[in-house]
């Protein structure tokens, strides 16, 4: 079976146990707790970062997007790879990303005030509002890759300062943030599982 080692509360793990979830393929879902990684995650990632995939074929896929792709390219019943926009989510991962981390550790990054780095993030939050006012998602009228390639980055933004974010002018980008968050998909994706240790039972994803 395919083995997928994951952090429950990682935006790149979410994305990728999302695409599974949606691909209708089961996966043996290991637990990381990011102090204190599993040596049989070291052993195949010497850089131990989550998520990565250890397929049945031993491909070992340790980027999320890609894992994302693979998924998708076995089965794809919502047709989410007819929907992707690589300059939203190269901005989304590169530029927007940056500035997210220094938004929400903004203790670690003195030089500038949280509210400073607020506002370049908004910058990205912006162009999603624009064409968010053209579409119900970020592609198309249908839920796509491209969005749950950005969602969970999105979210963390909002959860900084949940009472701001409430409060901004971001109406389209608010209703499309609350939608997926509400969504099956996500919920299932979310549930909590403890620690993997290499005794315990098989943990499938998503579950029979």
């Amino acid at each position: 079976m395919h083995i997928l080692y994951s952090f429950r509360r990682c935006p790149y793990a979410m994305r990728a146990r999302m695409a599974i979830a949606v691909s209708g393929i089961q996966i043996e879902l290991r637990e990381v707790v990011l102090r204190n990684k599993p040596q049989a995650l070291k052993d195949i990632s010497p850089k131990a970062t989550v998520p990565v995939l250890f397929t049945n074929e031993s491909k070992i896929i340790d980027e999320s997007l890609d894992i994302m792709y693979w998924a998708l390219q076995q089965n794809d019943p919502e047709n989410w790879l007819s929907g992707i926009d690589e300059s939203l989510i190269s901005n989304n991962d590169g530029e927007f990303k940056h500035w997210l981390d220094h938004y929400k550790y903004a203790d670690r990054y003195p030089e500038q005030s949280e509210q400073f780095y607020r506002q370049r993030g908004e910058q990205t939050l912006l162009i999603l509002e624009h064409r968010l006012m053209k579409t119900r998602y970020l592609s198309s009228d249908n839920i796509s890759f491209t969005d749950i390639a950005i969602f969970p980055f999105i979210r963390q933004f909002a959860a900084v300062d949940q009472d701001w974010f409430q409060q901004s002018n971001y109406p389209q980008l608010q209703s499309w943030l609350n939608g997926l968050v509400n969504t099956d998909l996500f919920i299932t994706s979310m549930r909590k599982h403890k620690q993997w240790q290499p005794e315990d039972s098989t943990v499938l994803f998503p579950a029979i």
